[in-house]
């Protein structure tokens, strides 16, 4: 294959990105990549260039906070397809992974042709999975998965930007600084991200949003840990 594809690596790892780039390029040699590090560098080469085709994001990449990174980038960017690559291989959270947004979910431990066979898949609109009846009707979690998701995609993207700010700590005033707009601003995006995801407090939505972090946390290259 030689389409010329642009492909984003996000993942802390640079070995990762390396593996993936080398195992990519052989199966499309015209490609172009892109590489991150964080959710904040993802979204910096996204805001300069969002021409992109397949988006390999990491799971626990730094800012990520579990799935809250998959529902903010969907949010902001969502004609990007988006294929999650982990190292765990847990089904629960294949499953969620999917139910949030994703086309595809990769485990890194997959062997070099069946990362190709996924790429390949998802670059012609497929969604892809190690084990495709791990689909089969199954919710990520049975009960609220189902509500939670569809509360968050109704936050604008400012307003996934500042529950997550809300999740590390973060106050009203570090959240303006950090988004360069004003408290006020701020005050009216947790009114409305209260309203939406029909809690009452600060602290119950920071409580809902935790639920995002999968069951197994991803350890990044296989035998190493982050």
């Amino acid at each position: 294959m030689s389409e010329r594809h642009h492909l984003l690596i996000a993942d802390d790892h640079p070995l990762v990105r390396q593996a993936l780039v080398q195992a990519i390029q052989s199966e499309l040699s015209a490609a172009r990549f892109s590489e991150a590090a964080s959710l904040e560098e993802t979204l910096a080469l996204l805001d300069a260039d969002s021409e992109v085709d397949l988006l390999l994001l990491d799971l626990n990449m730094p800012g990520m906070q579990g799935f809250s990174g998959l529902f903010y980038l969907r949010s902001a960017y969502p004609h990007i397809a988006i294929v999650m690559i982990s190292a765990t291989e847990d089904e629960t959270a294949i499953r969620r992974a999917m139910d949030y947004g994703a086309a595809g979910f990769i485990p890194k431990s997959a062997p070099i042709d069946t990362i190709r066979a996924a790429i390949r898949a998802l670059l012609r609109g497929e969604r892809w999975v190690p084990d495709p009846t791990t689909l089969d009707g199954k919710p990520g979690r049975l009960g609220g998965d189902a509500r939670l998701a569809a509360q968050l995609n109704s936050l604008t993207r400012q307003q996934l930007r500042v529950l997550m700010l809300l999740t590390e700590g973060k106050l009203n005033k570090q959240i303006a600084y950090e988004l360069s707009i004003t408290e006020a601003t701020v005050k009216a995006h947790v009114s409305a991200i209260l309203q939406k995801l029909d809690v009452s407090s600060r602290t119950q939505a920071v409580i809902l949003a935790q639920r995002l972090k999968p069951d197994e946390l991803d350890s990044g290259v296989t035998g190493a840990s982050d």
